[in-house]
């Protein structure tokens, strides 16, 4: 029981070092350019002005990974896309299985989308948000099914893919490109 305890401790204190303001600024871009090109592609179809069916919360998250910390494991395209694909096909599935109670909907759609996402490799933090949303998100993403899956989620990350290539790269720091792999 002790060493249960113990592990609570951490591992002692963490040097803190801010980023660079330039690779704070390009994420900056990322962040701005990525979700208002998510937005504006659902307003130029025409799709629900109302409600932005394109722009769903797990993006703004997505956009901190891809932007903010585009080298990290978690940030990578596989990752981006096949967590956001999985788990909202996961999220659509959880919320036909148990739609008579949905918190047990939303707790199989997000810790499905977890099993899904580790078995894939395609782990992304957002994507647990993306499952949640299939069941938590109410009329116009229910009638969507699983189109839901490939649209707003998939449309929406490659939009956000093509934007984190593009900003990622303009920066001059050598250690700052995007991706790192895509596969």
């Amino acid at each position: 029981m002790k060493e249960y305890f113990q592990k609570m401790r951490g591992g002692g204190p963490r040097k803190l070092t801010r980023k660079p303001l330039s690779e704070i600024f390009f994420a900056w871009v990322g962040g701005f350019v990525g979700i208002y090109a998510v937005w504006w592609l659902n307003n130029f179809i025409g799709i629900q002005n109302d409600a932005n069916m394109f722009l769903i919360g797990s993006f703004g998250a997505s956009a901190v990974l891809i932007y903010g910390v585009p080298m990290g494991e978690l940030s990578q395209p596989r990752n981006l896309v096949g967590g956001h694909v999985i788990s909202a096909l996961v999220g659509v599935i959880a919320y036909n299985l148990f739609s008579f109670n949905i918190p047990l909907a939303a707790a199989m759609a997000v810790s499905c989308a977890i099993v899904g996402m580790l078995v894939t490799n395609t782990t992304h933090p957002p994507g647990g948000a993306t499952a949640l949303i299939a069941v938590i998100g109410g009329d116009s993403v229910h009638k969507l099914g699983l189109m839901y899956a490939f649209s707003p989620v998939l449309i929406g990350a490659l939009i956000m893919l093509l934007i984190a290539v593009i900003v990622n790269n303009f920066s001059r720091n050598k250690d700052r490109h995007y991706p790192k792999y895509w596969i």
